[in-house]
Parts: structure tokens; sequence; C-alpha cells
């Protein structure tokens, strides 16, 4: 593969990622040093000319979770920026908010930084997230960086001089102030005295949360797990969305009779939550709560999810809170940029957050955030407890889901993006003609719903980037779920390569 398809290929959305250590057969290093080198020094050309200065006088932070391939992809990124002549921070083991949030405090106000992670992929892997001032980098605008770096040698300089920033203490200090003044407790400084949370980091990079704001906070932390950074990750998969995972953080609620848990990914921009009584605080439980919260101070106003929210959810967000749920692409950067957009337009957005636990809030930089979610939780939590309420009773009208399913489907073909088109035009075209209702509008894939002998909804899509076709099904009722996916089966009969064994028994 030549060095220009091999560093384009790493593009993943407006991401980079590879394969960053050796340890898995068949997956070779794809994002090696000299990689993460001529990327990063791609990324300090493009920052100079968008922010019309010279390089030298850029100031750019590089930080990272707890990955094992972290500290050589550190160094090189260093070398590139420092190589280039542009000042260097490292902010050593941070979290992809806090990096963003280096950009924002006075005490840093750096140009641009990086942060190294791959979220909650498994251990061998690694990747970059850029930021400026105006958020994470726009897909075309990494794709423009990367091709910067596809003429640009690996730089090579000493960087025993690079200067150091302890982020997170920063950062921590902010999230602190930030649960203070929003419960406003006689006991201001220690305004979470007498609430016990267990916090579940998966040795990710979000253990300084116990220690660095809850701790200071006043809150009993007894039971809280898996804090130390491993990116061998040995406990469980860092990731909300992962069953493990929570089932995990619940055990350690209800062992420790904690009023509630919290759990982040590795890099900590996602979040979710069980409560006292067990109840997982996910998906479209988690969207709930969260504009639960927020609807009082933003009446009437839209939230923006990913496609593949319940219907229940959006008869609890229109009927009981009263605001508007409007459903868009998946992928963090889609809906974070539809909010802004509506915003923009004058139409009230406070929140976009997808069922994954990316959530950003118009509030706090439309930075997509899990410790910020913890912070909303924490207060509301806070202030339900002193007016003798609880969490649960924000939620207590959202209809639980009955049964639901997913299968990804692979296409077999080269050109896979045309022939999902294809697939998604045929199943519209036949599900209409079979007088099922298709829902619009509809921003990604083919959405339809059934009512009467059979009950639910199914989404059918295309990945953002995989050559997979994902579907989506939820049931209200007993087998609801398997006569949606024989009706699935029928829809899409003759696509020969679409690998649709998933959807048999």
């Amino acid at each position: 593969m030549s060095d220009e398809k091999a560093i384009l290929s790493l593009q993943n959305g407006s991401d980079v990622r590879g394969v960053a250590v050796e340890g898995v057969e068949g997956e070779p290093v794809t994002l090696t040093g000299e990689y993460a080198n001529r990327i990063t020094a791609g990324f300090v050309k493009w920052l100079a000319a968008k922010n019309g200065k010279a390089v030298a006088d850029l100031k750019i932070a590089v930080g990272h979770d707890s990955r094992i391939s972290a500290s050589d992809l550190k160094k090189q990124a260093l070398k590139a920026i420092m190589g280039l002549g542009a000042k260097a921070y490292d902010c050593n083991m941070a979290t992809t908010p806090a990096m963003f949030m280096s950009l924002v405090y006075d005490q840093t106000k750096f140009d641009g930084s990086i942060m190294i992670t791959a979220s909650h992929l498994p251990f061998n892997r690694n990747g970059l997230k850029f930021f400026t001032i105006d958020g994470g980098m726009e897909k075309s605008d990494l794709t423009d960086a990367l091709k910067i770096a596809v003429d640009t040698a690996k730089v090579d300089t000493d960087i025993s001089t690079v200067q150091n920033c302890e982020l997170i203490d920063l950062y921590a200090q902010d999230l602190c102030e930030k649960i203070r003044k929003g419960i406003n407790s006689e006991e201001f400084y220690h305004p979470l005295k007498g609430i016990h949370i267990v916090v579940d980091a998966g040795n990710g990079a979000g253990g300084f949360f116990v220690e660095k704001v809850l701790g200071q906070l006043g809150a009993d932390t007894a039971g809280s797990q898996f804090l130390e950074p491993d990116g061998h990750f040995p406990n469980h998969i860092p990731n909300p969305e992962n069953k493990q995972a929570m089932e995990a953080l619940r055990s350690a609620v209800i062992t420790n009779k904690a009023d509630l848990g919290l759990i982040f990914d590795t890099d900590v921009d996602r979040m979710s939550a069980v409560l006292a009584d067990g109840r997982e605080i996910n998906r479209d439980a988690l969207i709930a709560m969260m504009a639960a919260i927020l609807a009082p101070d933003y009446p009437e106003s839209t939230i923006i999810t990913d496609s593949v929210t319940s219907d229940k959810l959006t008869d609890f967000l229109q009927n009981e809170l009263h605001l508007k749920h409007h459903r868009y692409m998946r992928g963090y950067k889609n809906v974070i940029n539809e909010c802004r957009r509506l915003n923009d337009k004058g139409e009230i957005s406070p929140l976009a957050i997808e069922t994954s636990g990316h959530g950003a809030l118009k509030e706090n930089y439309y930075l997509d955030d899990g410790a910020y979610l913890a912070v909303k939780l924490l207060v509301a939590a806070a202030i339900a407890k002193k007016e003798d309420k609880s969490l649960e009773s924000l939620i207590e009208k959202l209809q639980p889901i009955f049964e639901e399913a997913e299968y990804r489907m692979s296409i077999n073909c080269e050109n896979f993006r045309e022939y999902g088109q294809k697939v998604l035009k045929t199943f519209e075209e036949r599900a209409k003609e079979k007088g099922y209702t298709v829902v619009t509008p509809s921003y990604e894939g083919v959405r339809l719903s059934f009512k009467g002998s059979v009950n639910g909804w199914a989404l059918l899509r295309q990945s953002l980037h995989d050559p997979k076709m994902p579907l989506n099904i939820e049931g209200n009722g007993a087998g609801d779920c398997d006569k949606i996916t024989a009706v699935m089966q029928e829809l899409l009969i003759g696509f020969d390569q679409l690998d649709k064994s998933s959807l048999k028994k």
C-alpha cells in the first residue's frame, strides 16, 4: 500500500484510528509512529493556515488516555509540533473533553489540541482527535490535514524541554465549580455530602473523577472500581453500551447500596448511569433523563438524537416533557452539527445526544462530554434529595422497551455504498407497495412503523464507515420482534450480496 493510501485510510469520520500495536492475529499495525508524526505535522500546518498564524506562534497541546500505545504516539506528536517550531504542551493523562477545554481556559488558551484515544476499541487500537476553538475537526477538514501529511516528511527533534500542563487538575476544578454553582447548597464546598456515588472508570482515564471531583465535593465514593489506568482493560470494555460493563456498575451500586452509579468510556466523552434501584440509565433512558433535567430551563425546545431511538422516547419527550424530538443521522458530529444549525436559525435546541452516550449541550460549547453529563446528573440528584424526591421520578413515565434486536448485515461487494443505496431504495418501494407505514422525514435509512396485529418499528440503514447495513427492530408485544424480522426478510429478498444470515434463526 502506498504512503498516501495508508495515511488517508486511517481517517474514521472526523477522527484518525488504526491498529497501533501488535498482539492480535491478522491485525497488522497501521497507525505507526511515523504516521502519527506526519499526521500531527499535517494538523499543525493546517491549523496555521486556518488561524492565519505563523507556525511559530501556535500553542498546541497533546493528551492521552490509558492505552498502552499512548506514550509512543505522544512522543511522535510532540516531536512533530516542536520540530516545526510551534510550542508544544504535554497534558499527560487527560480526557477528550478536557483537551477541548484547554483551548477555552484562560490559564491555557491553546490554539489547538490533540487527544490520543480510540474510545472503547480493543487494546491494540489507538487514534487521534483534533480540536480547534470551533470544536472537533470536521470530516472534510481532517481530510485536508491528512493530504498535507502525505506530502510531509517525518519531523524529528529533541522534546526534553517540552512544557508540562496538568490539565486534568484544571478541568476537575472547573467541574467542581459547576456542580457547586448548580446545587447552590448551604454546604457550598461539600454539596454532595451524604450522597453515595459509585464510579466505574473501566481502567480508562475517568478515575480522576472520584478523588478530584466527588471527593472534593464531599460525596461517599466507597465501592468505586477499576479506577487505575490500564490499557489492557482487564475488567471489562470501557463502554457504556457494553452489557458486561453496565452489569459491573449495576452490581457495584446494589452491593454498596449507593444512591447513584456513574460509568465512563475510556476517554470520558461518554457516560451512563445506574440508579439506586439498579435501573440502568443508558440509551433511551439517558436521553430521557437529560431531557427531563433540561426541560424546565428550555421549555418547548428541540432534542436532537440519532436515528435508532425508540418511539417510546418520542412519546415521553413530546407528550410528557412537551419538547420536540428530532431524529437525525448517527455519528456524534452529525447530531452536534444539526443542533448548532437549529440554534443558529433560531430554534432552541439545548441537547444533541446519541444512544451511545455521546451527549453535547449548547450551554457547554456543543462538546460531547461525559463528565459534564455527570455534572448535570449530580446536580439533579442533589436537588432531588433536598426536595425529598428521587432521580427515578424524572423518568417514571418513560415506558420501558419490551423487546428489541439489532442485526448487522455485511455487504459483500467492493462498491458497497452504491449497493447499500440500491437496497434502501428498493426496500422502501417494496414497503410502500405492501402498505407498510414509512416514517417521514427520515434523515438516515428507512424507518417503518407497525401498529395493529404487529406493533413496533424497524430501521434499516447503512453504516457510516463500514460495508454493513444495520437493522434495528423494536417490538411492543410478545413475538413482535420475530414478526417484524419476518417482514424484513420478505422485503430484502433477492439481494444476494447482502448477508442476511443473521436474520434467520
